[in-house]
């Protein structure tokens, strides 16, 4: 048995700590709102963000961050991206010295352009950085949670600790591979949520499979093309962590990002959609910070320039999908191939 903290008790915070409550781990769960800690201690039920999911009666779940963290040997951060510095920063004191520190966020951070286990270094400090782990791949919070098979992607600079931590995470049915690229597998998990969003506009505007198998092809190419400028192995994106997520978010009906682009798609405004949702579509806000670090880098990411614009300029969907075909013709691999050459 493993002392594991989940710093965030959202739908995946939730459903990962259910998952190593059932593998026999000492799980201790810290949510910001004190009504998810006491539905979940109570109810044996995240009423606020995985409704009707029966939990573990032995997850223990509070506000009190010390509590959580208390001889951890695992530390899981899953907060919303754009708090996991605030959050983390506020952990910090008590997080044991020999900790592993697993990153199952999904986001880059506006401004600074940082991966979350970059953030996780800048904010413990640069001597963690190779305990810190990033978890990402193919996985609805509301299935994992209810057992259904989930494989998922663990990248870590260090082998041995990788290996230790695949050893605590994995499950009767949930299995983890590991890899070594950690900027690979945060990208994927990242910008997959903006693919999501194009998806959704897709559907949103009545189109078929066809228009959805391009736009996912297409996208794992842009993902490559900055990754590949980013330092990371192009072949990480055809992995769980990015195939495998891209095509989840882009074609199940529990992608929230998927389903904000459908309502886009049909007519309605970003801000009005935001307002009626309880829970956070990642890919709105990683949306800036993809188009920012694309200019930057000086990467060609034409999805993700029109969705920016859809969600920011009120483009209209429609006319968006008609620019994105109509770009000039070129090979189908050029773009991998020219962003190999100039990394």
């Amino acid at each position: 048995m493993t002392t594991i903290a989940v710093i965030g008790a959202g739908a995946w915070g939730t459903a990962l700590s259910q998952v190593l409550t059932f593998s026999g781990n000492d799980v201790r769960l810290w949510s910001y709102e004190q009504e998810a800690a006491d539905s979940i201690n109570q109810a044996h039920e995240n009423r606020l963000y995985l409704p009707t999911v029966p939990l573990h009666p032995k997850l223990r779940a509070s506000t009190d961050m010390e509590w959580a963290l208390k001889d951890a040997k695992v530390v899981i951060s899953v907060s919303p991206s754009q708090v996991v510095r605030r959050v983390m920063a506020n952990a910090k004191p008590f997080i044991s010295p020999d900790a592993l520190i697993v990153s199952a966020s999904k986001g880059i951070e506006v401004h600074s352009l940082m991966l979350m286990n970059e953030v996780l270094e800048d904010v413990l400090g640069a001597h963690w950085g190779d305990r810190i782990a990033a978890l990402s791949g193919p996985s609805f919070a509301r299935e994992t949670a209810l057992g259904m098979p989930t494989a998922l992607s663990l990248a870590m600079k260090n082998p041995d600790h990788s290996e230790e931590l695949q050893k605590i995470l994995s499950g009767k049915l949930f299995r983890v591979y590991t890899l070594t690229d950690v900027i690979g597998v945060e990208l994927g998990g990242s910008l997959k949520n903006v693919m999501a969003l194009a998806a959704g506009i897709t559907d949103g505007l009545g189109f078929g499979y066809n228009s959805r198998a391009a736009l996912i092809t297409r996208g794992v190419a842009e993902m490559g093309r900055l990754g590949a400028k980013m330092g990371a192995d192009p072949l990480t994106f055809l992995g769980l962590s990015g195939l495998g997520d891209l095509v989840l978010t882009c074609t199940g009906d529990l992608s929230r990002n998927r389903m904000v682009g459908m309502r886009l798609g049909q007519g309605e405004k970003l801000k009005d959609i935001l307002a009626s949702m309880n829970t956070v579509a990642e890919g709105v806000k990683t949306c800036d910070s993809a188009k920012e670090l694309a200019v930057k880098l000086e990467v060609e990411m034409p999805i993700i320039s029109k969705v920016w614009q859809v969600l920011h300029e009120e483009k209209c969907p429609r006319a968006a999908v008609e620019e994105l075909m109509g770009r000039p013709m070129r090979r189908e691999f050029w773009d991998l191939e020219k962003a190999g050459e100039d990394g």
